[in-house]
């Protein structure tokens, strides 16, 4: 690692500080002393670890280990220092190989007594917390840790897998097979055509699914979660984190779900820059990445990917539990339910749009999107706050981008800083009163480019763009709770308050509970809320008070 660029140094000290006397005693007791002779493992990557050492004697090396083999030293670990990152605090699988180079003497600290320390210990827990994040970040950075994706780069599938593990904060290595004969080898033994995902237990994966991928990594497990909750929040956006990280601090147990990867919409963001607390703005990525540690650290359980299929309201009386019956079987057990599932872009009426969905058709624009259109021209429709970054985003890398918008400018959804930016940047070329209309290419090679039309004058334009990003309108992901009773407005949004009453002959709803007592509704999938950042993570921390309050009256009446 680098240490001449200004401040690599503090970065670095932050990252493997060395604790005092004084603060290891402090930590003593949270953990047990356990000793480790010369070369035995203290933790190997893929496999589930002890949680945090804090080494008294001896040192350890610190490696990454790919499926391949491959070998990269990360550091040499001696008294004072401790070894762990973020992963430790839920207890996921290690990332990284740790041997003991002499005999070793060390404090281990398991992922429950890890949360307890850093709750109960302020200061000496945001150096240990910001020395797990950072670690992770290198790892991430270092693109050597994690499991091999081997396979054409430009590939959609490939993308798909990157974007998975990107948005989960987990590092990954991409090989280019073409260029490395060990994972040629490996990918003739399967097909040229294919795509590999190599763990680091050595697992093969052909043309995995997210959901499998996961799997393999120890991300989701497949145990049975047979205790009951006292909130399961569905969907990981910043209101679920919201609701989650204020639940857990206040002591309730919580579990949250999601589909895909913490963040929702707004972890796609390149730059959020009207959050209040961040006068030069700060990624969505990064924010929800803040969050989803800070709810770790007070316990809250997280199962992602984890798809729910259905909410069964079916209980005798509103004192009894709620239930989510998950796609993979599994049922979890609730006294409230939150819902925080959010909203999808819509997908516009044009001819063969599926046929082009991860092909060059993207509902996002990440990182691994803005390198394969590198100086090329490309196209984004939708005028709201989301476009309006991805498109500025997007302009320091394409070479032309074209928005594409219905009305007559910007001004009706886009907030007037990110109008500004679009006006100023040269590259962006704003069509008003234009719709896409048609794709063109076929599947197999993916969108070769595309026609849209301009409504005032009638008029048609071909565009080589072989990328288009889509931003249009939001759907409520709200299809799982069919059957349960949940009132929905015309648009499938979540009613909640005064509009979701008739389910209460008693009391009305109050201000975020839907029409089913016990289940509320925050964020994007709610119906009138505001759509922003902000409000959403206001409404996850508003709702917890509710949820006391809930609780509170089924115990008087028990």
């Amino acid at each position: 690692m680098a240490t001449d660029a200004p401040g690599a140094n503090s970065r670095l000290h932050q990252t493997f500080p060395v604790l005092s006397d004084a603060e290891m005693a402090r930590i003593a007791s949270f953990g047990s002393v356990q000793r480790f002779a010369r070369g035995e493992r203290l933790f190997t990557a893929g496999e589930t670890g002890a949680g945090m050492f804090v080494l008294l004697k001896g040192v350890v090396a610190v490696t990454q280990r790919d499926g391949l083999g491959h070998v990269v030293p990360i550091a040499r670990q001696g008294p004072g220092e401790f070894l762990a990152e973020v992963g430790q605090l839920s207890g996921r699988p290690a990332l990284v190989d740790g041997h003991a180079d002499e005999e070793v003497e060390a404090l281990v600290v398991p992922p429950d007594r890890l949360r307890a320390l850093l709750v109960a210990e302020a200061d000496l827990g945001e150096r240990i917390t910001r020395a797990l994040i950072l670690r992770r970040v290198a790892l991430i950075e270092s693109g050597a840790a994690g499991p091999v994706l081997i396979g054409r780069p430009d590939a959609p599938e490939m993308a798909r897998l990157e974007n998975f593990l990107r948005r989960n904060g987990h590092p990954y290595h991409l090989v280019d097979a073409a260029a490395d004969a060990d994972a040629a080898a490996l990918l003739a033994q399967y097909g040229p055509d294919k795509l590999l995902a190599v763990c680091p237990d050595g697992s093969v994966l052909v043309n995995p699914s997210d959901e499998g991928l996961a799997r393999c990594l120890g991300m989701v497990d497949t145990a049975a979660r047979d205790e009951l909750y006292d909130v399961a929040v569905v969907g990981a956006g910043p209101a679920g984190l919201a609701t989650a990280v204020y639940a857990a601090s206040e002591g309730l147990r919580v579990i949250v779900l999601d589909c895909r990867a913490f963040g929702g919409q707004a972890g796609a963001s390149a730059r959020i820059e009207n959050y209040l607390g961040f006068p030069t703005g700060i990624s969505g990525q990064a924010l929800a990445g803040r969050a989803f540690v800070q709810a770790q650290k007070f316990g809250v359980e997280m199962l992602i990917p984890a798809q729910v299929a259905a909410l069964d309201c079916s209980r005798e009386n509103a004192l009894d539990s709620l239930a989510l019956k998950l796609t993979d079987g599994r049922t979890i057990s609730a006294r409230t339910v939150v819902i925080a599932s959010g909203a999808r872009y819509r997908r516009p009426g044009v001819p063969r749009l599926a046929e082009f969905e991860g092909r060059g058709i993207w509902y996002w624009a990440s990182a691994i999107e803005a390198k394969i259109c590198a100086q090329q021209e490309v196209a984004l429709v939708g005028g709201g706050n989301s476009a309006g970054q991805a498109a500025v985003f997007l302009s320091r890398h394409a070479a032309k981008v074209n928005v594409l918008v219905r009305g007559p400018s910007l001004a009706a959804s886009m907030s007037r800083y990110l109008i500004d930016r679009i006006e100023a940047t040269p590259n962006i070329s704003l069509q008003p009163h234009t719709e896409l209309v048609r794709l063109h290419g076929a599947p197999e090679e993916g969108l070769t480019g595309a026609t849209w039309r301009c409504h005032t004058s009638g008029q048609e334009h071909d565009c080589p763009a072989r990328n288009i990003f889509l931003f249009v309108g939001a759907e409520p992901e709200t299809s799982w709770l069919d059957g349960c009773g949940v009132s929905v407005d015309k648009h499938g949004f979540v009613l909640t308050g005064p509009a979701a009453s008739s389910g209460f002959p008693a009391r009305p709803a109050t201000a975020l509970e839907s029409s089913v007592s016990g289940v509320f509704a925050v964020g994007d999938v709610r119906s009138g809320s505001v759509k922003r950042v902000g409000g959403a993570i206001g409404e996850g921390a508003a709702v917890v008070a509710l949820i006391h309050q809930h609780l509170s009256s089924a115990s008087a009446v028990a």
